[in-house]
């Protein structure tokens, strides 16, 4: 079924855009295609697949599917979030400049500075949330601004519509925002100006921790047929039960994410007032430096909340070990309590001293909210820190 945007509301969306009724025995649920080949009538006569790199049915549904709650024409799908970001940066050519934010998550900051600085791309790594200093860095060489917006991990906000406003004042200048942490749920990217949408669909869009997949989502006809090129050429595509992982996460986005962020509120709240607690990063608190524009940018401040504790990295260390629903592990999004230590973990990629610069300090720990009962999981980081 192919629902627009405005066509009906989210929840609807979720659960119907890109997927039909199996024609040939009525099933609800977008068959698994498990195909790798598809027979022609005649030589270059298809029914619109011929070889599942290419294009696979399941594959289809899942792009339409992600297209439509993002508000996007296009939809590209990948095997994983990294395989999105490298074909986003596939449009760049040596000699280009891009100006991305400075507490990214490791495995970007790995794919720019270890392989696309070997190819010849600049990068000035900032904090974007400050617009001034974005303006600052754009150079006539400039042809991409990376955002995360929440970043990944200190949670800072960068108002999308007015870095869009600088992008467009440069033709070719293109805008890609990180939306996995806001998910299209709570913040669209593209409505606000932006030309990508980056996912890794990994996290809350699968939701369940049982998948590993990317996307990217935008308008543009022409810019989206160079991405398909890329996506068939390189092959980083996803195989027919991870789209339908992701199928089957995105229907239940809407009321799994309302459940994230009223857990991650309260949470985020209590910590704040705890006394072995430093500082807590989380947008939806007044304190944070872009609350006014969370409550202007997004629908609720998500289901992330990062905090460093009293005591530096020796605390933080040992409080993630003694935590018991929230489950020390990498990745984040799904239904479970996960709890991580970015320094050692997500971002030990990026040398200490330009995570420090960031202000990623060896003490942090950030956690993903699930959706479990509230009380359980206070009774839990207070028992962690109780022990601590």
């Amino acid at each position: 079924m192919s629902i627009g945007k405005n066509a009906a509301g989210f929840g609807t969306r979720a659960i119907h855009a890109g997927q039909r009724p199996d024609p040939t025995t009525g099933a609800i649920m977008t068959p698994v295609y498990m195909t790798s080949t598809y027979v022609q009538e005649e030589p270059a006569k298809t029914k619109g697949y011929d070889y599942s790199r290419t294009c696979n049915p399941t594959r289809t549904a899942l792009e339409e599917n992600l297209a439509s709650l993002e508000g996007g024409r296009f939809g590209l799908s990948f095997s994983s979030g990294m395989g999105a970001i490298n074909c986003l940066m596939n449009l760049l050519e040596a000699g280009d400049h891009v100006v991305a934010c400075n507490d990214l998550y490791g495995g970007t900051y790995r794919l720019f500075k270890t392989l696309y600085e070997k190819f010849g791309v600049d990068f000035s790594l900032i904090d974007t949330s400050d617009l001034d200093k974005v303006q600052e860095a754009i150079r006539p060489d400039t042809k991409l601004v990376y955002l995360e917006t929440p970043t990944n991990p200190l949670l800072r906000l960068s108002d999308i519509a007015a870095v869009a406003e600088l992008c467009k004042e440069r033709q070719g200048l293109v805008l890609a925002v990180d939306n996995t942490f806001a998910t299209p749920y709570l913040q669209n990217p593209l409505e606000l100006g932006a030309d990508i949408v980056i996912h890794s669909v990994t996290k809350y869009l699968g939701g369940h921790s049982d998948v590993v997949g990317g996307a990217l989502i935008l308008d543009d006809e022409e810019m989206h047929d160079q991405l398909r090129h890329f996506q068939n050429t390189v092959g980083s595509t996803p195989g027919p039960m991870d789209c339908f992982l992701v199928l089957r996460g995105t229907k239940t986005l809407h009321v799994r994410m309302e459940r994230h962020c009223q857990n991650a509120e309260k949470i985020a709240a209590w910590l704040s007032e705890h006394p072995k607690v430093a500082k807590v990063h989380y947008p939806g608190l007044p304190s944070h430096p872009q609350f006014e524009l969370c409550q202007k940018q997004m629908k609720h401040a998500g289901g992330m909340v990062s905090l460093e504790l009293e005591g530096g990295l020796a605390a933080g260390k040992d409080f993630v070990t003694r935590t018991m629903l929230f489950s020390l592990a990498e990745s984040l999004g799904g239904v479970e309590s996960l709890v991580d230590h970015p320094a050692s973990m997500t971002h030990a990629s990026i040398p200490r001293e330009e995570r420090e610069a960031a202000g990623l300090m060896d003490g942090l720990v950030r956690l993903s909210v699930g959706i479990e009962d509230l009380d359980d999981l206070i009774k839990d980081l207070e028992q962690a820190l109780e022990d601590e």
